[in-house]
């Protein structure tokens, strides 16, 4: 119960107190209220501008690693090209090796067909 009822009430009272210092030092006595306007402004883009600066230089890393990697890829691509070329030239010929019989019988059976045929 300490490990989790603790943390949260002691939050809720951390918050619950900010609230009111905040209201009154805003409101009391004529406060300067466009002051804490900027300061609250301040604390909501500040985690946006290291969301952002994370981002860039996520988006720099990938550039260059980009970059990189258009240096290196011509001659492996251009290997890959080339193993793909033989293997079709290897699949055509296996293609063609299965099916000469085929064509070789039909080629045959046709020949004897067409010379019985014949009267």
């Amino acid at each position: 119960m300490a490990q989790i009822i603790l943390p949260v009430v002691l939050t809720v009272i951390l918050i619950i107190a900010l609230i009111v210092l905040v209201n009154i030092a805003t409101f009391r006595d004529g406060g300067d209220v466009a002051r804490w306007a900027a300061v609250s402004s301040i604390w909501i883009v500040i985690p946006i501008i290291i969301g952002m600066l994370i981002f860039l230089a996520l988006l720099l890393g990938i550039i260059y690693l980009l970059a990189q990697l258009l240096n290196v890829t011509p001659t492996y691509t251009g290997m890959a090209q080339d193993y793909v070329r033989k293997a079709a030239v290897y699949i055509k010929q296996g293609a063609d090796a299965v099916v000469k019989p085929v064509i070789g019988l039909e080629g045959f059976l046709a020949s004897v067909k067409e010379f019985f045929g014949r009267e």
